[in-house]
């Protein structure tokens, strides 16, 4: 089991001046309510001849294991480049919604992680919410090929039903746990990155959280907050093309329309553009937004014929998709920030980012203090 607890440096730590005001967590369980699991599968054994084990599955309950697991979700989706999966995505956009836990995981363990959200689901029945007749689970993946062997599917049921008993609020680890456990970013060590922020609109607080899963870039294209880092830190290089993926998940407690909603998860694509990356070909960069308000507790017959959403107006969002951007942009940094080196299948090897050579740059162009 991983602890939920980060043991490692976050983007701030190294005095990073990150614009925006994040959340006590700085995390998106900072949205009352959300929960994430972890389990982290790292094994030099292996199975049925196969390869080492550097891999996991991350998990995200949008109303927590106590609450309405079932009820639906109000979200929208944006592909950035589609070169990866995440299911249930027709769903959101032809009714704009999803029901239950998300989860993230590496490209060959996508359908594991499918079936066991279903049977997690299945043998945890809601009181006060109607039952749905099916149910299509929001599963995404990034390839972890290079250090880990996915032919293997060392991910399992038992790691899936772990991620979600044990999810739950407050701060997060980051880096090399959950499905980002092998996932490598800018070719340095990535994984598992969260931020958010808080904002003020229409004298209201808002909150608005990311979870990134982070295995996209090339080196030279590294960009942190506007600074050409990728250029300086040259050693490690592991390839030459743009490859890799990354799944940018949003989540708010603002009241927002489903389709202010995929305006939202097209701003999470600015968030990872401003890390420096073009999108290329070869990545699928996928991301999901989606709201906590708006409870909606039951289709049945017995509901109300015409019911009430509540919304803001569209031309007061600004605020709230320049802070899905920041939010994206420093999980980004805060998972390569917390990720540590990695050996994985065939011996192969991965450095962290150093902390110091960063912070020197940074120095250089005057975006950190000396």
């Amino acid at each position: 089991m991983t602890s939920h607890a980060s043991e490692r440096p976050r983007a701030r730590n190294l005095g990073l001046p990150f614009p925006g005001k994040a959340g006590p967590f700085n995390a998106i369980t900072d949205v009352a309510g959300i929960e994430v699991g972890y389990s982290t599968v790292v094994s030099d054994s292996s199975i049925s001849g196969r390869g080492p084990a550097r891999t996991g599955v991350t998990t995200i309950l949008p109303r927590g294991r106590t609450g309405p697991l079932r009820a639906p979700v109000w979200a929208g989706f944006h592909s950035l480049n589609g070169n990866g999966e995440m299911t249930g995505t027709h769903w959101i956009k032809e009714a704009g919604y999803f029901t239950g836990p998300i989860g993230i995981t590496n490209t060959h363990s996508l359908g594991t992680v499918h079936q066991s959200i279903l049977q997690w689901m299945i043998r945890r029945p809601d009181t006060g919410v109607e039952p749905y007749k099916f149910m299509l689970p929001v599963v995404g993946e990034t390839c972890d090929a290079y250090l880990n062997d996915m032919d293997a599917f060392h991910v399992t049921s038992a790691h899936v039903t772990e991620a979600l008993d044990t999810a739950a609020s407050g701060f997060l680890a980051e880096g090399n746990v959950g499905g980002g456990t092998g996932m490598i970013c800018f070719e340095f060590k990535g994984g598992t990155g969260t931020s958010s922020r808080v904002i003020e609109l229409l004298g209201a607080s808002y909150t608005v959280g990311c979870l990134v899963q982070a295995n996209f870039g090339i080196r030279p294209l590294l960009k942190i907050l506007g600074v050409p880092v990728g250029e300086h830190l040259t050693d490690n290089r592991l390839w030459a093309g743009e490859q890799g993926s990354i799944i940018a998940v949003v989540a708010t407690d603002a009241p927002l329309m489903p389709t202010q909603l995929e305006r939202l998860a097209r701003r999470a694509g600015l968030g990872i553009g401003r890390t420096g990356t073009p999108s290329g070909d070869g990545s699928g960069d996928l991301c999901l937004a989606f709201s906590t308000a708006n409870l909606t507790m039951s289709e049945s017959a017995a509901a109300p014929a015409v019911g009430d959403l509540a919304f803001l107006p569209n031309n007061r969002l600004d605020i709230l998709f320049e802070a899905t951007a920041q939010a994206v942009e420093e999980a980004i940094i805060n998972a390569l920030v917390a990720a540590e080196p990695m050996v994985g299948r065939e011996n192969r090897s991965v450095a962290a980012i150093d902390h110091d050579a960063v912070k020197a740059v940074m120095r250089n162009y005057r975006r950190l203090k000396a």
